[in-house]
């Protein structure tokens, strides 16, 4: 039999050390770092949560979306501001991802001044060794408030350090005064009151640092359980609490089974550690399944860690293949050479490249956080040069097509002054010689292409037409070769192909193709009627006879020009349209030529890239060589 204090009745002992074994079980609730009773410590793969990885917050998440929404880049005066609104915060709201941020900012710019001073003295002709950066006051502002809050954040690390030395020292005093109470078997239950106040004293006080924190708590335990293992609670008692403790340690091993199906694998991981805070908070359990239960319900933990580190080792892949992706996308538009281009549609062409690559970079996830807003500075710094090089050159093609419509607007002042003369010969040399000059004459504002076009044309068409008039002398010779070139028509009809076999049809073809050659214009309201109809017949035969379709064209234009004749004013504005053609296919082909060296092998899809690009150039190589076979057949009526 326990002694006992003869000052209290048996009945009010009893009372008194069932009270204290309550209280026992309570105590782990308000420890600031417990650890497990002896024989459920917690496996080594229970991370503590601050050691692993962690999903990063809504607020990280949308940094890079917002900084590329953004279209007003921030300032060393906006974030100069936004530090001193953050300096003037308590220390416990600052947060060290905060500064680091200002800072990043701040100095990104800061580099960016510095690097062009250095580019400018080095122009002036000065040695690069000898350059000195300004000072800049904007600079030292920001360093004089980032000391202020670092001596903030500093003073209050102090402060937390310094309490929690405190409550470690007062804590242990505590446990040193139960171990001198529980020590004392004789005079125990006189020093059960004391021992509840002290446990309370233990539990309001604060976090004690977290190297000594378990340790701490071990021997709070362990002088807390040595002391009611002197006073020889009630057996009854103790295994009424040992029976709940299970009940409750078995509805805690049912929840953590419960977690394996959670598919949010961070929050199965929050929810285990929350578990653990409540076992360690139930007193023990029957010493015969105190093993067999700690067991279930660390293996259970032990799958769950698992599945969270598998997780971030995962997540850590596919960030770094999404690293690996933005820096080929950096490297693939740093490749470009937008200094090379020069006209509207090689920009266009670029425009698209860059766009494309913009959405590209839009449908890669993120990559790691260190990486992640360097390689998005250095794609977006790419991109704005290309967009201010691209600007520049629009600012300078303004004026040069302002000119060159001041210059077109000229020659159609000049052609109308022109255009009622009935110096025949003379005017028709004249405006020959302004539509030469027009050739020379560089594009204009799209606006303005199609206006000023028609002016100077209705001008000249004017005048042609009015000479026309005047050699209504050959109207009975039209008329002639109106019938001619319907006879031709006819025996193209009737030519009989498999009684003539393929050669001789080609020939007689060919042969009355000539023949309509031959043949002088026709009355002009009946020559587009008679022309459509030999070219549907022709075209009919070509078919029929497996011509080259590319031959046809161009035997199809040649008969045109010679329906056109010696009318200089109708071949000057073929010859103006086809250089317009010529021109754009031959920018065509310079932009695809220009592309074809932004490609590499390495880049994603080069292969069929390249194969579409070399199909759509040879297209373009073959249309300029019909041109300028066009333009060579126009020439040699001028």
């Amino acid at each position: 039999m326990e002694p006992r204090d003869t000052s209290m009745p048996n009945d009010a002992l009893d009372k008194t050390l069932n009270e204290g074994a309550a209280s026992v079980a309570a105590d782990s609730t308000n420890i600031s770092t417990p650890t497990p009773e002896p024989a459920e410590t917690v496996s080594s793969a229970v991370a503590v949560e601050e050691e692993s990885p962690v999903a990063a917050s809504s607020e990280e998440l949308s940094e890079e979306v917002a900084t590329e929404r953004s279209h007003e880049p921030a300032t060393k005066e906006s974030i100069l501001a936004a530090l001193k609104l953050l300096s003037e915060k308590e220390p416990a709201e600052i947060t060290n991802e905060e500064v680091s941020r200002l800072k990043q900012q701040f100095y990104a710019i800061r580099n960016e001044e510095q690097r062009n001073e250095r580019e400018a003295f080095v122009e002036a002709g000065n040695q690069p060794e000898a350059f000195q950066p300004t000072t800049d006051e904007t600079e030292e502002a920001f360093k004089a408030i980032l000391a202020t809050v670092k001596e903030k954040k500093a003073e209050q690390r102090a402060a937390i350090e310094a309490e929690q030395q405190k409550n470690y020292e007062r804590k242990k005093e505590i446990i040193d005064k139960i171990i001198e109470m529980g020590s004392d078997v004789d005079n125990a239950n006189r020093f059960f009151q004391q021992v509840r106040d002290l446990q309370n004293e233990f539990k309001e006080i604060g976090e004690v640092p977290a190297p000594v924190a378990a340790d701490l708590w071990k021997s709070y335990q362990d002088a807390v359980e040595k002391f009611y293992d002197q006073l020889k609670i009630n057996k009854e008692l103790r295994d009424y609490d040992f029976k709940k403790n299970l009940s409750e340690k078995e509805l805690l091993v049912a929840e953590a089974d419960k977690l394996r199906a959670e598919e949010d694998v961070i929050a199965a991981f929050r929810r285990l550690q929350e578990l653990h805070e409540q076992w360690r908070s139930i007193g023990p359990v029957p010493k015969e399944v105190r093993e067999e239960i700690w067991g279930r319900f660390k293996d259970i933990s032990a799958e769950i860690n698992k599945r969270y580190q598998t997780f971030f080792e995962e997540r850590k892949a596919r960030e770094r293949e999404n690293e690996l992706a933005k820096e080929a996308l950096c490297e693939r538009i740093e490749s470009y050479e937008f200094d090379k281009l020069s006209t509207y549609a090689a920009w266009d062409e670029m425009t698209k490249l860059i766009i494309a690559a913009q959405e590209d970079w839009k449908k890669i996830g993120y990559a790691s956080r260190k990486s992640n807003n360097a390689l998005f500075a250095r794609f977006r710094e790419t991109c704005d040069k290309f967009f201010a090089a691209k600007a520049e050159f629009f600012r300078g093609m303004k004026d040069t097509l302002s000119r060159n419509l001041e210059k077109k607007i000229a020659l159609c002042e000049r052609a109308e002054a022109l255009k009622d003369s009935t110096e025949w010969r003379k005017t028709a040399d004249e405006l020959a010689a302004l539509q030469k000059e027009w050739k020379t004459i560089g594009a204009v504002a799209k606006k303005h292409s199609d206006q000023v076009w028609r002016r100077f044309l209705a001008a000249c068409d004017y005048f042609f037409e009015q000479k026309k008039k005047n050699n209504s002398g050959t109207r009975r010779t039209e008329r002639a070769n109106l019938e001619q070139k319907n006879e031709i028509i006819d025996k193209l009809k009737a030519l009989d192909l498999e009684t003539l076999g393929r050669e001789n049809a080609i020939k007689a073809v060919k042969d009355l193709q000539a023949e309509w050659q031959s043949v002088g214009h026709v009355p002009f309201s009946e020559k587009d009627n008679i022309y459509e109809a030999y070219r549907a017949v022709v075209n009919e035969l070509y078919q029929k006879l497996d011509i080259s379709q590319r031959g046809s064209r161009m035997a199809s234009f040649e008969n045109t020009i010679n329906e056109i004749g010696n009318d200089e004013n109708r071949l000057y504005r073929e010859r103006e349209r086809l250089m317009r053609v010529y021109e754009q296919r031959r920018s065509e082909l310079q932009t695809y030529e220009n592309n074809m060296g932004f490609l590499s092998a390495k880049s994603k899809n080069a292969g069929s890239m390249l194969k579409d690009m070399e199909r759509r150039m040879q297209r373009l190589k073959d249309d300029i060589a019909d041109l300028e076979k066009k333009i060579a057949v126009i020439d040699s009526k001028l």
